[in-house]
């Protein structure tokens, strides 16, 4: 069936939180991008007279969608080079969605998105469908197929997964998030491991993801003096470093995921995302992202943007 006027208005309204719902279920922009397409395909060729409640269509459409991306996904990220972390959004991006309540800010979390990739794809869905976009189990239970104890059910391990795998995170504003990168980075830079391991949490664990095109920690250092140690020789300025990224990053004090986020900049690209975990005992986990493949959003994002001077120039 031919698309109408009304009926693409009627999609484009819906489009921000369809990616929203895409990129939570998925942990890719890229991936939530071309969900969000292929619903808008099978929208256009759907007999919208038969529709009744068009969101509660395009939800169902767009959530099976994805869970058949994430069974597929498993199977390319088992032969993934290195640490597999998802796609981090810079401040300011509209596919972060909703963050009114507590639930929500949490279900795009760095952390919690990395931990979700643990849960079962219905797990995941019905994890995300409530407490971000508090849909009730009745329609959840419809969109998967599922009796609504079996949703309710899914939604209680779901939690349980999620409480028992992630440190108790403190919520902060935008200003407190770029004090503490700025502190970091302070410490990072002194040549003091001690000053840096005051910051860090005594089972600190950093790991970074560079999907085989840049090197990235794979394997988790752990405890405070051992990231703290690691994390000195990564700012330590040296020329060959300078060579091998082909400049000198600048380095911003940001969030990225409602987060404290250092965020490495050059020549107009983003190159690097460090995504902070705090808890109220100091910095308990440290993220990033150097993939390219999983950066261009992040670019699009911070040149749409005026972010300032940068906080420090790396290397």
């Amino acid at each position: 069936m031919g698309q109408t006027a009304d009926g693409v208005d009627r999609f484009e309204a819906f489009r921000p939180r369809m990616e929203a719902i895409a990129y939570r279920l998925l942990g890719s922009a890229a991936e939530a991008e071309d969900a969000v397409q292929e619903t808008f395909l099978r929208w256009q060729a759907a007999d919208r007279s038969r529709i009744e409640v068009p969101e509660a269509w395009l939800t169902t459409a767009l959530t099976n969608l994805c869970l058949n991306q994430l069974a597929s996904a498993r199977a390319r990220r088992e032969t993934y080079v290195g640490q597999w972390l998802p796609e981090p959004l810079l401040a300011g991006d509209p596919m972060l969605g909703p963050a009114d309540t507590a639930e929500q800010r949490e279900s795009v979390s760095y952390a919690v998105l990395t931990l979700m990739e643990r849960l079962s794809p219905n797990e995941r869905a019905v994890y995300v469908l409530r407490e971000a976009f508090d849909y009730p189990h009745r329609d959840i239970a419809g969109i998967l197929g599922i009796t609504e104890a079996a949703s309710q059910q899914l939604l209680h391990r779901a939690k349980k997964h999620v409480a028992d795998g992630t440190a108790r995170r403190v919520e902060i504003d935008d200003a407190a998030a770029r004090r503490i990168v700025e502190e970091f980075l302070a410490a990072a830079t002194s040549g003091e491991t001690g000053t840096l391991v005051r910051l860090l949490t005594e089972n600190a664990i950093t790991i970074g993801d560079g999907g085989g095109k840049l090197p990235a920690r794979a394997t988790p250092y752990v405890g405070a003096v051992a990231v703290a140690r690691f994390l000195r020789g990564l700012f330590k300025p040296a020329e060959s470093k300078r060579v091998f990224v082909g400049g000198t990053p600048g380095v911003y004090a940001t969030t990225a995921n409602g987060g404290p986020a250092v965020v490495a900049v050059m020549d107009g690209r983003v190159v690097g995302v460090m995504c902070l975990e705090v808890t109220g005992e100091g910095i308990t986990a440290i993220r990033s992202q150097v993939n390219p493949d999983k950066l261009a959003r992040a670019t699009a994002v911070w040149a749409a943007q005026e972010r300032g001077e940068p906080v420090m120039y790396a290397f």
